[in-house]
């Protein structure tokens, strides 16, 4: 099995997820400036795995940082690692929690070593918490597929996406583990292609039946192929139970909707934004034109075409059947369930 992300003594490790799914590379970035960068290009991606990125990156550069600098360097440390990325709100959350360690801390009387070794502590607590969660995710989500259904999933929101076992993903994990041996239907997920690259290679290695199709056919196949259910990942969710997430998860919604197919997001509490009344708050990055007018290198249209990039778009709670988070789901009305369930005391 791989290894998304990991604390080694030499720097964070990371699968390289820009070479999936070819080579199965791992890289060790030795600086917090080398993570913010395999934040930034999408070494790391997806909004749990961002935010443990973050947190070991914040370490990380508190270990190499001078001592009689400290305070100086940390800001600038968190700032540099918040600048990556702007939608995934895990990103900030990770950075905050770091930041409170920090400040006790410093309260506490604690020098540059002893903080230092904290922080990488907290930085591996927020990696293994991760995990947990995403298998709580996955029990409370598993419970809402069909029985031996197709499941079609949009962007990838597993293992690779998170510190391991995955958000929407998880929640196919643990269908199948429960005795539900459901099947997946991937989209590509242009212009990125993480469905095809990620998503199809991530279910193969557990060898869970998995289909792949390209964005344009999700109509389609909800339409005729029997799909029971949608579930995806996100990078942020308003105080409404609007979401973002990767581009085209608004389309699919609006599909699976009309062909009466529930549409389920899976996240973790830490990627509510109950500071915004609705997904028009959320920003959104917008990203390379490269990524749209090349594959792999190859131009796919002409020189000077003129690009929009956005790379996640905002499905509006209407669409949304229910939100699956470890600590249960949470229906319409929205603002009061995702309120309840983001007040409760962890039990992951």
């Amino acid at each position: 099995m791989f290894t998304t992300i990991e604390w080694t003594d030499e720097g964070v490790r990371m699968i390289d997820q820009l070479r999936l799914p070819t080579e199965e590379v791992y890289s060790t970035f030795r600086t917090y400036e080398e993570v913010a960068e395999a934040i930034r290009s999408m070494v790391i991606r997806g909004a749990p795995a961002i935010g443990v990125a973050a947190a070991m990156g914040v370490a990380l550069g508190v270990k190499q940082a001078a001592p009689e600098r400290l305070d100086e360097e940390f800001e600038v440390i968190c700032s540099t690692l918040a600048a990556t990325r702007p939608t995934a709100v895990n990103l900030f959350w990770a950075i905050e929690r770091m930041k409170k360690r920090y400040q006790e801390l410093r309260s506490n009387g604690a020098d540059a070593a002893e903080i230092a070794l904290a922080l990488e502590q907290e930085a591996v607590r927020v990696c293994e918490e991760d995990i947990e969660i995403n298998k709580a995710i996955g029990r409370h989500g598993a419970e809402l597929l069909p029985a031996r259904g197709k499941i079609m999933t949009h962007c990838n929101a597993g293992a690779l996406a998170t510190a391991g076992y995955g958000t929407a993903l998880g929640v196919i994990r643990a269908a199948i583990e429960g005795g539900n041996p459901v099947a997946v239907f991937a989209n590509e997920t242009r212009p990125f292609l993480q469905g095809a690259r990620l998503t199809v290679w991530e279910l193969q290695q557990d060898n869970i039946p998995v289909t792949l199709i390209t964005d344009n056919m999700a109509g389609h196949m909800l339409h005729s192929e029997g799909i029971g259910a949608v579930v995806v990942g996100a990078d942020r969710i308003a105080g409404n139970g609007d979401v973002a997430n990767k581009i085209g998860t608004y389309s699919v919604a609006v599909l699976a909707k009309e062909n009466n197919v529930p549409f389920f997001v899976a996240a973790p509490i830490s990627t509510l934004d109950l500071t915004l009344a609705s997904g028009k708050e959320i920003p959104i990055e917008e990203r390379s034109a490269d990524e749209v007018t090349h594959l792999r290198g190859v131009p796919t249209t002409s020189p000077n075409t003129t690009v929009r990039n956005p790379a996640f778009d905002v499905t509006p709670n209407r669409y949304v059947t229910a939100i699956i988070t470890e600590r249960g789901v949470a229906r319409a009305p929205y603002e009061e369930s995702l309120r309840r369930l983001a007040s409760e005391e962890s039990h992951v």
